[in-house]
Protein backbone atom coordinates (compact mmCIF):
# COMPACT_ATOMS: atom_id res chain seq x y z
CA UNK A 1 0.00 0.00 0.00
CA UNK A 2 1.16 3.47 -0.72
CA UNK A 3 0.84 6.69 1.22
CA UNK A 4 2.05 9.52 -0.97
CA UNK A 5 2.90 12.84 0.66
CA UNK A 6 2.98 16.01 -1.41
CA UNK A 7 3.99 19.38 0.07
CA UNK A 8 2.30 22.23 -1.83
CA UNK A 9 3.08 25.02 0.64
CA UNK A 10 6.12 26.99 1.71
CA UNK A 11 4.91 28.63 4.94
CA UNK A 12 6.05 25.85 7.29
CA UNK A 13 9.28 23.88 6.74
CA UNK A 14 8.63 20.17 6.14
CA UNK A 15 11.32 17.74 7.22
CA UNK A 16 12.09 14.37 5.71
CA UNK A 17 11.30 12.97 9.16
CA UNK A 18 7.73 14.38 9.03
CA UNK A 19 7.13 13.00 5.55
CA UNK A 20 8.43 9.59 6.65
CA UNK A 21 6.20 9.64 9.73
CA UNK A 22 3.13 10.44 7.62
CA UNK A 23 3.94 7.60 5.23
CA UNK A 24 4.44 5.13 8.08
CA UNK A 25 1.47 6.14 10.21
CA UNK A 26 -0.79 6.24 7.15
CA UNK A 27 0.27 2.76 6.05
CA UNK A 28 -0.21 1.48 9.61
CA UNK A 29 -3.75 2.89 9.78
CA UNK A 30 -4.63 1.38 6.40
CA UNK A 31 -3.26 -2.06 7.36
CA UNK A 32 -5.05 -1.91 10.70
CA UNK A 33 -8.32 -1.32 8.88
CA UNK A 34 -7.76 -4.20 6.49
CA UNK A 35 -6.84 -2.24 3.38
CA UNK A 36 -4.86 -4.50 1.08
CA UNK A 37 -1.49 -3.77 -0.50
CA UNK A 38 -3.20 -2.18 -3.51
CA UNK A 39 -4.65 0.64 -1.36
CA UNK A 40 -3.33 4.14 -1.91
CA UNK A 41 -3.88 7.42 -0.09
CA UNK A 42 -2.50 10.83 -0.93
CA UNK A 43 -1.66 13.30 1.85
CA UNK A 44 -1.36 16.86 0.57
CA UNK A 45 0.18 19.57 2.76
CA UNK A 46 -1.12 23.06 1.99
CA UNK A 47 -1.36 26.54 3.51
CA UNK A 48 -4.42 28.24 5.00
CA UNK A 49 -5.46 30.04 1.84
CA UNK A 50 -5.40 26.82 -0.20
CA UNK A 51 -7.51 24.85 2.27
CA UNK A 52 -9.87 27.81 2.68
CA UNK A 53 -10.48 27.78 -1.07
CA UNK A 54 -11.08 24.00 -1.05
CA UNK A 55 -13.43 24.27 1.93
CA UNK A 56 -15.46 26.97 0.16
CA UNK A 57 -15.52 25.19 -3.21
CA UNK A 58 -16.35 21.68 -2.01
CA UNK A 59 -18.18 22.21 1.28
CA UNK A 60 -19.63 25.69 0.86
CA UNK A 61 -17.88 26.83 4.05
CA UNK A 62 -16.13 30.19 3.83
CA UNK A 63 -13.51 29.42 6.45
CA UNK A 64 -10.12 27.86 6.99
CA UNK A 65 -10.13 24.34 8.36
CA UNK A 66 -7.40 21.96 9.47
CA UNK A 67 -8.07 18.84 7.37
CA UNK A 68 -10.29 17.77 4.49
CA UNK A 69 -10.76 14.22 3.25
CA UNK A 70 -11.81 13.61 -0.34
CA UNK A 71 -13.01 10.03 -0.68
CA UNK A 72 -12.66 8.69 -4.21
CA UNK A 73 -14.51 5.46 -3.43
CA UNK A 74 -18.28 5.24 -3.79
CA UNK A 75 -20.96 2.67 -4.50
CA UNK A 76 -19.90 2.56 -8.16
CA UNK A 77 -16.25 1.69 -7.52
CA UNK A 78 -14.82 -1.76 -7.02
CA UNK A 79 -12.35 -1.63 -4.15
CA UNK A 80 -10.54 -4.68 -5.57
CA UNK A 81 -9.79 -2.77 -8.78
CA UNK A 82 -9.73 0.88 -7.69
CA UNK A 83 -6.65 1.43 -5.59
CA UNK A 84 -6.83 5.17 -4.88
CA UNK A 85 -8.92 5.59 -1.73
CA UNK A 86 -8.70 9.37 -1.69
CA UNK A 87 -6.86 12.49 -0.68
CA UNK A 88 -6.26 13.94 2.77
CA UNK A 89 -5.50 17.68 2.61
CA UNK A 90 -3.89 19.24 5.69
CA UNK A 91 -3.22 22.91 6.36
CA UNK A 92 0.19 23.05 8.01
CA UNK A 93 -0.45 26.61 9.15
CA UNK A 94 -3.65 25.55 10.92
CA UNK A 95 -1.91 22.46 12.34
CA UNK A 96 0.85 24.68 13.78
CA UNK A 97 -1.74 27.01 15.35
CA UNK A 98 -3.74 24.15 16.85
CA UNK A 99 -0.70 22.25 18.03
CA UNK A 100 0.61 25.32 19.80
CA UNK A 101 -2.77 26.00 21.43
CA UNK A 102 -3.04 22.38 22.61
CA UNK A 103 0.59 22.06 23.70
CA UNK A 104 1.36 19.50 20.97
CA UNK A 105 4.30 19.43 18.62
CA UNK A 106 3.68 20.14 14.94
CA UNK A 107 4.65 16.51 14.26
CA UNK A 108 1.98 15.19 16.62
CA UNK A 109 -0.73 17.52 15.31
CA UNK A 110 -0.04 16.74 11.65
CA UNK A 111 0.05 13.00 12.39
CA UNK A 112 -3.29 13.31 14.20
CA UNK A 113 -4.84 15.18 11.27
CA UNK A 114 -3.49 12.62 8.79
CA UNK A 115 -4.95 9.72 10.78
CA UNK A 116 -8.23 11.60 11.23
CA UNK A 117 -8.49 12.19 7.48
CA UNK A 118 -7.57 8.60 6.60
CA UNK A 119 -10.22 7.28 8.99
CA UNK A 120 -12.77 9.52 7.25
CA UNK A 121 -11.74 7.94 3.94
CA UNK A 122 -12.45 4.56 5.54
CA UNK A 123 -16.00 5.66 6.49
CA UNK A 124 -15.37 6.63 10.11
CA UNK A 125 -17.29 9.69 11.17
CA UNK A 126 -18.18 11.71 14.24
CA UNK A 127 -21.85 12.40 13.50
CA UNK A 128 -23.03 10.69 16.72
CA UNK A 129 -21.56 10.34 20.19
CA UNK A 130 -20.90 6.62 19.69
CA UNK A 131 -19.26 7.13 16.27
CA UNK A 132 -17.17 10.01 17.61
CA UNK A 133 -15.99 7.89 20.55
CA UNK A 134 -15.06 5.00 18.24
CA UNK A 135 -13.10 7.34 15.97
CA UNK A 136 -11.31 8.99 18.93
CA UNK A 137 -10.29 5.62 20.36
CA UNK A 138 -8.95 4.44 16.99
CA UNK A 139 -7.00 7.69 16.48
CA UNK A 140 -5.44 7.54 19.94
CA UNK A 141 -4.50 3.87 19.54
CA UNK A 142 -2.73 4.61 16.24
CA UNK A 143 -0.95 7.70 17.63
CA UNK A 144 0.09 5.81 20.76
CA UNK A 145 1.60 3.10 18.58
CA UNK A 146 3.95 5.82 17.27
CA UNK A 147 4.54 7.32 20.74
CA UNK A 148 2.66 10.48 19.85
Amino acid sequence: MAVLVNNLQDEIPVSVELISLLEKIGAFALRLEGVGPQGEVSIVLVDNSHIHELNLTYRGKDSTTDVLAFNLQDSCTNSDEDTLLGDVVISLEKAAEQGSALGHSLKREVAFLAVHGILHLLDYDHDSDAAEQEMKEKQEMILNNFNL
